[in-house]
């Protein structure tokens, strides 16, 4: 077959028109330029399931189910019903000395979870809220657990309090290998860009900012894909939970809400880092919440392939 002289011509006219038509209509925007560009490398989602969901059941069985639902990694809730019709005993009491937490840990390794994350159970400003954070580091620590998540009280907190406190708590951290992640919790750091913007002025890489879509939407009713644009780069580890405003107006478990969870994570999906995703809530609205653990476990499972599913999508 012959080539026509005039061919490379016409691929080079095609070329450049379809180079000038890209270029006009990026309107030499440099971020969508930089869209353009290959991606980092691929963050590496730690999927966990949180006790939390358990709560009306021993945490040993919550240990079991989440395991058996397919998940890797655990975080611990806060407290957990042991017997039938007792009170709820704390995971990790605030006082308990950090070999207890190595012990609960090394539980949890034995069933095949490691885990990721636990609960301050403190408010940063509350009267003791130094000390506590600051033995849950040292419990965090022992139990080789990256993660201590806290969170302001949902009338808004004192950041005057919160900058000097985590400033003080930040080399304590580091010290001991541990991150104090900040969530969203309604008030004056309901968004992540109220709480990105207190971590920024504290300037510690010891204290860093969790994601809470869920909350985002929940108690301010602030929509969280622009907002998580506005912390992506303090961004390391997730809340995961969805919500809904119609036709009730109620937390859920990822994938059953309105939060579309392919946008939120899309800005974290290519840092390089490793980022803990830990389920808070996986119930589905509106219908009555399951009242065996085996209703539970099915969740966690659905909940976990959904995730899985986003995480393969946004990495593909």
């Amino acid at each position: 077959m012959t080539t026509s002289p005039l061919q490379p011509r016409r691929v080079f006219l095609c070329s450049a028109t379809a180079g000038m038509l890209n270029t006009a209509m990026l309107g030499y925007d440099s971020s969508a330029l930089r869209a353009l560009e290959p991606p980092g490398k691929q963050t590496e989602f730690q999927l966990a399931c949180m006790t939390l969901p358990y709560a009306g059941f021993p945490l040993k069985r919550a240990l079991t189910g989440i395991a058996a639902a397919g998940y890797r990694f655990v975080a611990w809730g806060t407290t957990h019903q042991e017997t039938a019709g007792g009170k709820r005993i704390p995971v990790m009491p605030a006082d308990a000395s950090p070999e207890k937490s190595r012990e609960l840990a090394g539980e949890c390794r034995d069933m095949g979870l490691e885990p990721l994350m636990m609960f301050s159970t403190v408010y940063p400003e509350a009267a003791d809220g130094l000390s506590v954070l600051t033995q849950r580091i040292k419990q965090a620590a022992a139990g080789g657990i990256g993660q201590v998540l806290t969170f302001g009280h949902t009338k808004g907190g004192n950041r005057k309090l919160w900058v000097d406190r985590f400033r003080k708590l930040g080399p304590i951290a580091r010290d001991h290998g541990v991150l104090v992640v900040v969530k969203q919790h309604g008030g004056s750091t309901g968004t992540g860009q109220a709480c990105a913007e207190i971590i920024r002025e504290v300037d510690d890489d010891g204290i860093q900012v969790n994601y809470d879509a869920g909350n985002v939407m929940d108690y301010l009713n602030v929509d969280p894909i622009p907002d998580i644009q506005k912390c992506t780069d303090v961004v390391r580890s997730f809340c995961m939970k969805d919500h809904r405003n119609w036709p009730k107006d109620q937390d859920c478990g990822p994938g059953f809400g309105e939060i579309d969870h392919y946008r939120l994570l899309h800005p974290v999906a290519f840092t390089g880092r490793k980022m803990p995703l830990c389920c808070e809530n996986i119930f589905a609205p509106i219908v009555a919440r399951p009242t065996t653990a085996n209703g539970i476990d099915a969740l966690a499972r659905q909940v976990r392939e959904y995730l899985q599913t986003v995480i393969a999508g946004v990495q593909a």
